[in-house]
């Protein structure tokens, strides 16, 4: 497959070329007082947006930034615009490769998961009590302050069980407590919080959810999906300024590894707003592509009110995110036969198909793109469905629609991805942090179109990769040694879990940079270091080019720099 997979696509990657050619030519000829910045003695790695995916990157030993965008990393372009008074910057041998952009993740589900109980550690539900309690303790809270953790996953415990209110209210506190699980499709709640919410054993289940209920019909204290809202809408909001400090933290983290791009999945009215804040007072210390939440009541409102985007290219919204089912492992994603153990089971529809469409035709009426969550095979073949019937009366696929997840196909699907021309938003560690619960969940028949991006990109498939951060870990590095290795980091299994819909180091790296770029809509101004981008970029000390696949994960980043300016370490 190249990049050039459609006629939409040449048009868009031809005018880039001929802007860049502009760009240089201007500068060549112009008199500049701008400020300049050289960083040389480095080991440069670029794609270009020409090349197919799979090229090789491009190499460079310099790079001379000028207004915070690439002016050049040719050596004979930079020595005629070079001025006496630019500033150089010695890169020490190191390896520079354009900014990380994860294409899905969760900023203030991160910053929430920095400020609270992390219990993605836990190895059994003993142990997340006792994390839960050992919080308590320390931060002494408010006895009506609701205590709020997330992380669990009962599919890495011995017992593979659901939690239960049972345990949680053996800690020594008054307090209400609500638990996430590491995919957020369910939450975990000691009797107090069960109490608050009104939720008893006869509480119906609500539409799109499910109440977790014992052999003899008693509530166990957690909810899936839908009934998740019975619980949420008790929790008090957070300040302003609480959302404030915990979007912080979640920068600071971000760049500490090399991201300089997220597209957010799913931004209410207040994360809205401290955004549009910060891009206002260019507080925004890297680049945000944000996704309405399709499930809010503003939803239309927003539509109305059209895209944004601030000139400085910080912040842009122009998509919206939706939700088709639920999550493999809390056996909320929806599937065409049961889950093979749990049977009478087939998950969940967080939207059902007719009011899914309807949905797809109001944001695509306004001309944002659509991102919908997709994870079960039957979740996925009612989002192509959709997608079959918007097109089919009117709707504009050069919105670059996108499936978010887009996790288990049934096999007969995987060629509609392209033949819709829509976007795979896909995550590489959920498939080494799944494989053994997938498995179990599908059976082995089922696996044949399970994370499967090799047989994706052959078919034609454009792509994007990300972390579903605070999911999985942000690290992508860790994302990038799951898609070259399909293995942990202990190394297994041995040779990689199938191993066959591995991809390349080259595909990694660039549906990490360039594709992800082009998934936003942003691929004149960021993924690669071509002239008139902005200088988006990281030192690292390892090349990822040249070190073993096993390593990958290790990687370590040395600086982050956004917009020509260095951004961490502080």
């Amino acid at each position: 497959m190249t990049i050039l997979s459609s006629s939409r696509s040449i048009t868009r990657f031809v005018n880039c070329g001929a802007l860049c050619a502009t760009f240089v030519a201007a500068l060549l000829s112009t008199p500049s007082f701008a400020s300049d910045l050289l960083i040389e003695n480095i080991k440069g790695y670029t794609f270009t947006d020409l090349a197919p995916v799979g090229a090789s990157p491009s190499q460079f030993n310099k790079i001379l930034i000028r207004d915070n965008k690439v002016l050049s990393t040719k050596n004979a372009i930079i020595e005629r615009l070079m001025k006496p008074d630019t500033k150089r910057i010695d890169g020490k041998g190191k390896i520079l490769l354009p900014g990380l952009i994860d294409a899905h993740g969760h900023l203030a589900g991160l910053g929430a998961l920095l400020s609270s109980v992390d219990l993605r550690e836990s190895k059994n539900e003993n142990v997340a009590v006792q994390l839960v309690q050992n919080y308590i303790t320390n931060i002494k809270p408010n006895k009506n302050a609701w205590v709020l953790g997330q992380g669990w996953n009962q599919a890495n415990w011995p017992s593979k069980q659901f939690p239960t209110s049972a345990s949680l209210n053996t800690i020594e506190a008054p307090n209400p407590i609500a638990l996430a699980r590491v995919d957020g499709h369910a939450v975990w709640l000691n009797q107090t919080a069960l109490a608050l919410t009104g939720i008893d054993d006869s509480t119906p289940n609500p539409e799109g959810g499910q109440i977790i209920r014992d052999s003899e019909g008693k509530a166990t204290g957690v909810l899936i999906d839908n009934a998740m809202s019975l619980v949420y809408k008790k929790i008090p909001p957070i300040t302003e300024q609480q959302l404030n400090q915990q979007l912080q933290r979640s920068f600071d983290h971000l760049l500490s590894l090399g991201i300089t791009g997220v597209h957010d999945a799913g931004i209410n009215q207040p994360v809205i707003d401290v955004l549009k804040q910060r891009a206002a007072k260019k507080t925004l210390p890297l680049r945000v592509y944000g996704m309405l939440d399709g499930s809010d009541a503003n939803l239309s409102q927003w539509l109305k009110a059209g895209a944004y985007s601030d000139e400085a290219g910080y912040l842009t919204i122009a998509s919206v995110k939706l939700y088709a089912d639920g999550a493999l492992g809390s056996r909320g994603a929806a599937l065409l036969a049961d889950y093979s153990d749990q049977p009478n089971n087939k998950g969940l529809d967080i939207t059902a198909p007719e009011p899914l469409l309807e949905k797809f035709k109001l944001i695509d009426d306004h001309q944002f793109q659509i991102c919908v969550h997709a994870i079960g095979d039957r979740g996925n073949q009612q989002v192509l469905d959709a997608f079959d019937a918007l097109f089919n009366t009117g709707g504009n696929s050069n919105l670059r629609h996108r499936i978010e997840h887009a996790q288990v196909i049934a096999p007969q699907d995987l060629a509609r991805l392209e033949q819709l021309d829509l976007i795979a938003s896909m995550q590489p560690t959920h498939a080494t942090s799944d494989m053994h619960m997938a498995e179990d969940r599908l059976g082995q028949a089922r696996l044949t179109g399970a994370y499967a991006w090799r047989t994706l990109l052959n078919n034609g498939t454009r792509m994007t990769f990300g972390s579903d951060f605070p999911v999985e870990s942000a690290n992508p590095f860790f994302g990038i040694h799951a898609a070259v290795t399909r293995q942990d980091h202990n190394n297994q299994p041995v040779p990689g879990w199938r191993i066959e819909e591995a991809v390349t180091i080259n595909e990694a790296m660039s549906l990490f940079t360039r594709d992800a770029a082009w998934a936003a809509h942003m691929e004149t101004a960021q993924g690669t270091l071509e002239p008139g981008k902005w200088a988006d970029f990281i030192l690292v000390e390892e090349n990822p080019y040249k070190v073993k696949p096993e390593q990958l994960w290790k990687i370590n980043v040395h600086e982050t720099w956004v917009a020509g300016e260095k951004r961490w370490p502080h």
